[in-house]
């Protein structure tokens, strides 16, 4: 996209969608914002948080990095993006809930088992990052074998990884203590995206579950 094409884009949004909602922008503007939640989610273009939720502005502090990777706490002062987008969320807007979801066809998965990215000197950066998806890898690998097809390795992989992720988030201070105190709760998501279906893990079975069967229960 272009500066002209986010010009028409931009002009488009205010006199649609920011006009019908004006007065939800402005309250955001004047009151600061108080979201329900945190969206930690996958920079993929094809994942689009606001909508596959039906979420109004205000809703979602979202935070996006290559897998939907959660590092595990590191107190430190280094550079920490997502650990700070966490910390911000928990301990200074008090969001309720947390929600890691990943994504059916993850080029970040796929990168963890075709090594392209550790091969490449200019990919530094993104093959240190992706060794957070590496023990859903190896727990994918164990449970389908060597010789498993491909696209089931990577569809359990992702699954996989959701559930460390939410592992690394109960290594953060902030996000234990206030579960301990049922302050917050954490979710395990993954977005199918070719069919716009939401799973999300359910650990009482060791499963992830439609959404929609939420609907069937109450």
């Amino acid at each position: 996209m272009d500066n002209y094409s986010a010009m028409l884009g931009n002009e488009l949004f205010q006199k649609s969608y920011f006009k019908a909602h004006e007065k939800e922008f402005l309250e955001l503007a004047n009151k600061g914002q108080t979201p329900k939640a945190l969206f930690i989610g996958c920079s993929d273009s094809r994942v689009l948080p606001d909508l596959m939720t039906n979420s109004a502005p205000g809703d979602l502090f979202v935070v996006r990095n290559i897998g939907n990777f959660v590092a595990p706490y590191k107190p430190d002062e280094d550079f920490h993006s997502t650990a700070s987008a966490i910390e911000y969320a928990v301990s200074v807007l008090k969001v309720k809930s947390i929600i890691v979801c990943g994504h059916t066809k993850c080029g970040a998965i796929e990168a963890i088992y075709n090594k392209r990215c550790s091969r490449d000197p200019e990919l530094v950066h993104t093959n240190t990052w992706l060794s957070l998806g590496e023990s859903a890898k190896s727990q994918a690998l164990l449970a389908l074998g060597l010789e498993a097809d491909k696209e089931a390795l990577y569809r359990l992989t992702e699954k996989l990884s959701v559930i460390s992720q939410l592992e690394n988030l109960l290594t953060y201070p902030s996000v234990k203590s206030r579960i301990d105190r049922d302050e917050i709760s954490i979710h395990g998501w993954v977005y199918d995206i070719q069919s716009g279906e939401i799973e999300y893990y359910d650990p009482e079975i060791s499963q992830f579950v439609s959404l929609s069967s939420l609907k069937k229960e109450s």
